[in-house]
């Protein structure tokens, strides 16, 4: 949600907070671990009569306390380590809570098989992300090099106040530096560490397409003419791609050139992921993904429109990054993206998306059809309330299967910094309503909202009222 790097600078007192900081002894990580085995060791002495949990629950929950309260000195220590320069924070959070028709807590509805889903009144739960840019050095007729650190948190319970209890997970999604404006270079960027990494998605339902980012070394932005080339050389495993197969590795080559001139307000840009295997395990292949996009701005009052093709074989089908490395080069992806977002006047804005993906294999199980279809509107009735509307509808085709059918429209009111269809915080009342047929309802996982053994049981219709509460800064 939040951008690469490219973050405006903040300003603001560092004062007493910071000075009090700077004169806290520090504790290393042994004394820490001794702290949490002391107190595993109570627990040793109560579990019998006060505590009905496993030893390694308590364990963990005591480490998860610790490695968070090292996070925070860290990030504190980042803030005040180098006063006399600028220090960037952004982050991005949304919190979700209702109830359904069937009586119980809010639930959000996905089809089985489809890429994405429609966002609005249909995110579960809590999620933010905190990223700090420090500054560290700026040399004279040099790059300048700066750290960047994002906390990531999320919480499956909405009614949960803990981040590691109720499904809550904390993790460091980038941890990087980079040094920027190299004069040898044109003014190119070299960067090296964990990063999200050029993305591109359509907002109304956080579909990242185009999606590079990873554990790795790069160049970015390096002139070439008027257009930008960029390089990034990355190491994946299961830690850093979920798709990937258990104890898989592999190198990740992302070449990418933006910035071709095709019409007033009209660019080309490329990309070209190649991806080479190097697990001792068999059956395991490598494969490539290649992006043609095109990205059209000054539309409307403000608007952009991205339209993007893209193919794909073997473990590179994974939107750009390394996917199952089980696939074999008959594994391939033909899709078509497109997502239209306009700001027709002040009041009225909007969004559009639009796809089509194919998959074939000599697997049936890897060969579908996915297509997708839907909008969002925002029209301000005053300078801070707004409505909002948004309906899609999702199709998988599998092979020699039955067509799977979903189809969402959420009605929302919001109050708003101002009418624009970016304009945030929001604070909405929402109401969704869903529909799908037999075919999503077999498909669908155990417990699944849209399965038999799910919520609305073998209905195949459901609703939710709820409240979300979104900004980013």
């Amino acid at each position: 949600m939040i951008g690469e790097g490219s973050f405006p600078a903040t300003t603001g007192r560092r004062g007493r907070f910071f000075s009090e900081i700077r004169q806290r002894p520090q504790r290393n990580m042994k004394n820490g671990i001794g702290r949490c085995s002391s107190r595993i060791d109570v627990q040793k002495n109560r579990i019998a009569t006060q505590d009905s949990r496993p030893m390694t629950k308590i364990q963990g929950d005591c480490m998860k306390k610790h490695y968070l309260k090292q996070i925070g000195l860290a990030a504190a220590v980042m803030a005040v380590g180098q006063s006399g320069l600028a220090l960037d924070f952004n982050g991005y959070f949304r919190a979700n809570g209702g109830s359904n028709s069937a009586g119980g807590a809010q639930t959000c509805f996905g089809l089985a098989g489809a890429g994405s889903k429609y966002r609005l009144g249909n995110e579960c739960g809590i999620y933010g992300e905190l990223l700090l840019g420090q500054d560290i050095a700026k040399v004279e007729n040099g790059p300048g090099f700066k750290a960047h650190v994002m906390l990531g948190l999320s919480n499956a319970t909405a009614n949960s106040p803990s981040l590691t209890k109720g499904g809550g997970e904390v993790d460091l999604p980038q941890v990087y530096l980079t040094a920027d404006k190299i004069p040898e270079l044109g003014g190119a960027t070299a960067w090296m560490g964990r990063r999200y990494y050029k993305r591109e998605d359509v907002h109304i339902t956080d579909f990242f397409y185009w999606n590079p980012s990873g554990f790795g070394v790069g160049l970015e932005d390096l002139p070439v003419g008027d257009l930008k080339f960029s390089y990034a050389l990355l190491r994946d495993d299961r830690q850093t791609m979920p798709t990937m197969q258990n104890g898989d590795s592999s190198t990740r080559h992302d070449f990418q050139l933006r910035g071709l001139k095709v019409n007033r307000g009209g660019t080309l840009e490329f990309g070209l992921a190649l991806i080479a295997k190097d697990s001792n395990l068999p059956n395991r292949h490598g494969g490539s993904m290649l992006t043609v996009q095109h990205r059209q701005t000054g539309l409307f009052l403000e608007g952009e429109n991205k339209l993007a093709v893209q193919y794909g074989t073997g473990a590179g089908v994974a939107n750009g990054g390394t996917g199952d490395t089980s696939n074999g080069s008959d594994v391939r992806r033909f899709r078509i993206v497109d997502g239209l977002y306009a700001q027709i006047n002040e009041k009225l804005g909007g969004q559009l998306i639009a796809v089509y993906q194919k998959d074939t294999a000599n697997d049936p199980a890897k060969s579908a059809v996915w297509t997708s279809l839907g909008g969002r509107v925002s029209y301000g009735l005053t300078n801070h309330i707004k409505l909002l509307a948004d309906l899609g509808q999702d199709r998988v085709t599998p092979q020699g299967g039955e067509t799977r059918r979903l189809t969402k429209f959420t009605l929302a009111a919001a109050l708003s910094r101002g009418p624009g269809y970016y304009a945030r915080p929001e604070l909405r009342v929402f109401y969704t309503r869903a529909n799908w047929n037999n075919a999503a309802r077999t498909a669908a996982a155990a417990g699944d909202p849209l399965s038999a053994s799910g919520v609305f049981g073998n209905a195949n219709k459901g609703s939710v009222i709820g409240i979300t509460a979104e900004t980013w800064w």
